[in-house]
């Protein structure tokens, strides 16, 4: 049989099914659709031989099409590449030949199985997903993950096939129910609201070095903090507010779980000396482990001796994003599988302590100039995998030694420099890491069946380092640094009141927060990339218990329906971006409309947004039940805004900076401009009861902020900001604004779900 009677191929630690349209990469389906999957079945099908730039652009262009081929047709290899952690300079799967094509050079093995992951028929989808938990202010019951698509499918006959032949299976699992006695319907998990999501693995910031708990529901931490007393080891289930601080040590660090999950084991550095302690799970209790002086206190003078219990471990907040290198003798410890040994790193190789003390012994001698840390047992507990530092040549190189000792076996040379201990994967067949071979930490994988090449973590992004995989549950966790800008309130009812943090870091990038205070004045919803994607999330007023609305990786301008209960955004597609409504309280979200910036009519029975469908941007609003668009502007509009009142539509005349803010009425008539009104962008300005507040440079200050005057038709300065902000909200009154401003920098533990 030849790979073309065949819809299933493997290759590297990508699968694909070319009937489905799904890829995967170690069993986590990856989204890829639209032309970038086209071209990846293209290349499948005649892998190692050419296929050609106008072959292609005859399959994923009708001959009827005008567009910028060229553009169009790079872009798409581009995503493809992207999706398979490849490049262009150095290519595991996918080679350029410059001017005529492209071709699959990777090895393909085609498989006659039956697909192993559930899938519906061919289409192109946008999946959303409201949080797997609602906050506290939400007093309604807990939201189920939702999700819809959008669908396009021209072969008919195939759909209602396959249609049919689910309909058959539904009855036949039926049956199947009811002779066995019915069954129960399980809670829905993170793990089965989504094939793959990433989000914050707490809600408090400032986190480091997460380890799961052996059932993977629970997760401990450092927690670095000012306040005496505040910094220690915690304890937290996984989607859980409020963690059990378990010690109050500024220099405790790297907690590792008993089997049992009883204990938890860590270091602690005092007076440059450092030691191995125990602590119950619950916080109940405290011992330090001693081994005849060994681990306790000041270590004897003895070469075999000369054992400290971890290698130092810097503070996160002192820690520096390595760029050239990271220092030697990062710590590390690891609890074994059946409860019998705590592995260290010392300062002359690996080493192994019972949990009473009793016992030591050596597992590795480290050449000389050279340093083993990292110790992690394997899943059965007969092996240890650990980070071999080359002091020569700056090198890291993977190894792997069974725990009684002896020769140490070769798994994979880094380029970069390793950040933090090596992690197995759940079932024991690869190894996930973090390096800095990209010039930022991020996580990679590697097969130990086929060690050669390492697949970085996409789902993580970076900077990331110090993963933690659970042994149940499929979820991996790590450490990431929020640089990010966050949103600052100021009061001005209140004459001279300094500016107080609402959110800290919401977004790595400019293009969040868009702050927007809820109308009834309880909330905020406001965008960040905290879960590895830019989402809309909720909190209350004051910042506390933020949730995350949206699951769709590109959302964006969120803005409050009158009632307070739903928000409307918009997300960037494949087919460009679109409109979409979702409410707090469930139910599934609904597209409008093919547009973006979109805002609420006052009586919520609209949504305005911007659109260039005509060629230029105009306003344009949609029927919140659903319906065609309407026109609303004729000589350009974007970003509009109803005033409280409903009479006049208020816009922005185009998306670009310090753009002109134009009125017309709700009802249509003239359209004209607001001359005293310039803010510094498109969405730096808010509509209140009396007027507009608006962020622009001014003369004689970089950032002011100012109001006009609906009555007056006047506009005054009310203060002048550290900068301009892309970002301006306000309450109805007028009397808080929220803006964006640089954050400061934090270290955030993440979740991936469903990592496997």
């Amino acid at each position: 049989m030849t790979r073309g009677m065949f819809d299933r191929a493997r290759f590297g630690p990508y699968e694909v099914d070319l009937q489905t349209r799904e890829l995967w990469k170690f069993g986590t389906r990856l989204k890829l659709i639209g032309q970038p999957f086209e071209i990846l079945t293209m290349l499948l099908r005649r892998s190692g031989e050419l296929v050609t730039r106008e072959e292609m652009r005859s399959r994923l262009w009708p001959s009827d099409t005008f567009v910028d081929f060229n553009h169009g047709l790079n872009a798409a290899v581009n995503k493809l590449r992207e999706a398979l952690s490849d490049s262009a300079e150095s290519p595991r799967y996918i080679e350029t030949l410059p001017r005529r094509g492209y071709r699959f050079i990777a090895e393909v093995e085609w498989l006659d199985l039956k697909p192993a992951h559930k899938s519906g028929p061919e289409k192109e989808s946008v999946r959303l997903s409201v949080a797997d938990s609602v906050p506290e202010f939400a007093s309604a019951p807990e939201l189920h993950a939702q999700s819809f698509s959008t669908q396009i499918e021209s072969e008919w006959v195939r759909y209602f096939v396959g249609a049919g032949v689910m309909f058959t299976l539904v009855i036949i699992f039926c049956l199947i129910v009811v002779l066995h006695g019915g069954f129960r319907v399980p809670k829905a998990s993170a793990e089965h609201a989504a094939l793959e999501h990433t989000r914050p693995l707490l809600t408090i910031a400032d986190t480091s070095t997460p380890a799961f708990s052996p059932d993977g529901n629970s997760v401990a931490f450092f927690r670095e903090r000012t306040v005496t007393g505040e910094a220690g080891i915690y304890v937290v289930s996984v989607g859980g507010d409020h963690p059990l601080q378990l010690t109050t040590g500024d220099r405790d660090c790297c907690p590792v779980w008993s089997p049992d999950g009883r204990s938890i084991a860590f270091t602690r550095e005092v007076g440059h000396v450092y030691s191995i302690h125990v602590v119950a799970a619950d916080g109940s209790s405290e011992q330090k482990r001693q081994a005849g002086g060994v681990l306790a206190g000041q270590l004897t003078a003895s070469p075999m001796q000369r054992i400290v219990a971890v290698a130092a471990k810097e503070s996160w907040r002192d820690r520096e994003i390595p760029t050239g290198g990271i220092a030697p003798a990062r710590p590390g410890i690891d609890w074994s599988p059946n409860g019998g040994l705590i592995a260290f790193s010392g300062a002359d190789g690996l080493y192994a302590v019972s949990p009473d003390g009793s016992a030591l012994h050596r597992i590795t001698t480290a050449p000389p100039l050279t340093q083993d840390w990292g110790p992690e047992f394997s899943p059965d507990g007969s092996q240890m995998l650990f980070v071999q530092d080359h002091q020569s040549d700056l090198s890291n190189e993977i190894l792997l030694v069974s725990v009684a000792g002896g020769e140490c076996k070769h798994v994979y040379s880094e380029r970069g420099r390793i950040a933090s201990p090596p992690k197995w994967s759940y079932d024991g067949r690869s190894v996930i890491f973090s390096s800095n071979r990209t010039g930022h930490p991020a996580l990679w994988r590697i097969a130990l069946d086929s060690p050669n090449k390492a697949v970085q973590v996409s789902e993580a992004g970076s900077p990331a380092w110090d993963p933690d995989v659970s042994r149940r549950g499929y979820r991996l966790a790590y450490e990431h640094l929020l640089r990010s800008l966050s949103i600052w309130q100021m009061d001005l009812s209140v004459p001279d009141k300094p500016l107080s943090l609402l959110i800290s870091g919401t977004s790595d990038t400019d293009q969040g927060p868009g702050p927007q205070f809820s109308p009834d004045g309880r909330k905020v919803a406001y965008m960040s990339d905290r879960s590895g994607t830019m989402e809309i999330w909720v909190a209350n007023r004051d910042g506390s218990n933020p949730f995350q609305l949206s699951a769709v990786g590109g959302a964006g301008t969120p803005r409050w329906s009158p009632d307070s209960q739903s928000v409307v955004f918009d997300v960037a597609t494949v087919t460009g971006p679109k409109i979409v409504v979702m409410g707090l309280r469930g139910g599934a979200p609904q597209i409008l409309a093919d547009g973006e910036v979109p805002s609420f009519s006052r009586d919520g029975k609209w949504v305005y947004f911007a659109s260039a469908r005509t060629r230029d941007w105009q306003v344009w609003k949609v029927p919140v039940i659903g319906g065609s668009a309407i026109q609303v502007t004729h000589q350009g509009g974007h970003a509009a805004l109803e005033s409280l009142d409903g009479k006049f539509l208020y816009y922005a005349k185009n998306p670009g900076p310090e753009p002109e803010i134009w009125q017309v009425p709700a009802e249509g008539g003239e359209e004209t401009a607001l001359p005293l009104v310039r803010p510094g962008s498109w969405a730096s300005w808010q509509i209140t009861k009396n007027g507009i507040l608006f962020v622009g440079p001014s003369l004689g200050h970089q950032a002011v902020l100012s109001f006009y005057d609906f009555a007056r038709d006047r506009t005054t300065e009310v203060a002048v900001l550290n900068r301009i902000p892309f970002w301006l909200g306000a309450t109805p009154d007028g009397k808080s604004v929220a803006f964006d401003q640089p954050g400061q920098e934090q270290d955030q533990a993440m979740l991936v779900d469903n990592f496997r």
